[in-house]
């Protein structure tokens, strides 16, 4: 992976309508720091980072299925990353995004490196549950996680191009986005990818890779991904595909949650995505011991127990149907917000 300077920012670059380089980048930095909110001093603390003569940025992964780890992420990784998006979505320099995303989190940093890197007018916010609530602003690309964009649907005409990310949209979301004229794309991605590899538009059922981006399958099935451009190594990860081309698969769901019931493998996320349109309080599927099936299928759901006609299941396959229904008050999620479902059931 070849060096060059971290330093440079694109000319065209306005971070809230301020033309800013390098140096007043680094004022502001301390600013931030020094007087800003914690969403602010974190941002501030990362340029900090990114302008430093280290040739990488330290991570930490969001530890949905296991232990959050601290990794190192190449600079010139994430440029080649940024470069990649800006030629999937055709964005120019002078674009006009929003950034209402936590610079905590590897998503909200590419949006902002994209803006300095790309050239973008950024308006920077605060990281919401709405973040276009009374914005009067207009925007070419935006980037937000499924909640943010449940809470922004009036809202989401002011954006031409939308990337949902951190999590699965829901089918009661995804028909609702449907009627939305703003180009809809869910991604996939992981920290250690450098967010998306991959997106598909919301109204179809296969991902596309970006870019330089090559996929394949391992023994489990699960997929393997080759990025040279973004990491010196292959990354194997924990996530079931079907191959349909050199540049397509379809999500099947995590090795992890697969559930072995009498013989018979189980992926929750595509029994939960039959049931999201019927379940209104949040909910997931999992797998517990069974003496005579291996595992059986257990939902859980959050909130007050409530009483499902057998209606509610009558899109499901017999060994689909759950022989339990959990109530907890509150599921046990990361930082980021996304559910853990085994240390749920503890």
């Amino acid at each position: 992976m070849n060096n060059q300077n971290y330093n440079t920012v694109h000319p065209n670059f306005k971070w809230n309508g301020i033309s800013l380089d390098r140096e007043k980048l680094l004022l502001a930095a301390h600013d931030l720091i020094k007087e800003g909110d914690d969403f602010e001093r974190i941002t501030g603390e990362f340029l900090l980072k990114w302008f430093n003569k280290k040739s990488f940025i330290t991570v930490t992964t969001s530890g949905t299925t296991g232990f959050p780890k601290k990794i190192n992420l190449e600079k010139q990784a994430m440029i080649n990353s940024a470069l990649a998006t800006a030629e999937f979505f055709d964005l120019k320099p002078g674009n006009r995004v929003l950034n209402c995303l936590s610079t905590n989190y590897i998503a909200g940093k590419m949006m902002l490196i994209r803006s300095m890197i790309l050239g973008f007018e950024m308006d920077f916010v605060t990281p919401t549950s709405n973040p276009l609530k009374g914005n009067r602003n207009h925007y070419d690309f935006v980037a937000m996680v499924p909640m943010q964009v449940q809470k922004s649907i009036l809202e989401l005409s002011k954006v031409k191009k939308l990337i949902v990310g951190g999590t699965k949209i829901s089918e009661t979301l995804r028909n609702q986005l449907l009627e939305v004229p703003t180009q809809i794309f869910e991604t996939y991605g992981m920290t250690e990818t450098i967010t998306h590899i991959a997106v598909k538009k919301i109204e179809e059922k296969s991902f596309s890779v970006l870019p330089n981006v090559k996929i394949a399958t391992d023994e489990r099935g699960c997929l393997v991904l080759a990025a040279p451009r973004i990491s010196d190594t292959k990354i194997v990860t924990n996530d079931v595909v079907e191959l349909l081309s050199e540049t397509q698969f379809l999500l099947l769901g995590r090795i992890d949650n697969v559930i072995n019931s009498g013989g018979i493998k189980l992926f929750p996320e595509q029994i939960e995505a039959k049931l999201s349109d019927k379940i209104k309080q949040r909910f997931f599927v999992i797998g517990i011991p069974d003496e005579k099936l291996g595992e059986q299928v257990l939902i859980v759901i959050e909130g007050k127990p409530v009483v499902f006609d057998d209606l509610v299941f009558q899109d499901l396959e017999l060994y689909e149907k759950p022989k339990t229904i959990r109530f907890v008050p509150k599921f046990i999620e990361t930082e980021s917000g996304k559910v853990k479902r085994k240390k749920t059931l503890l």
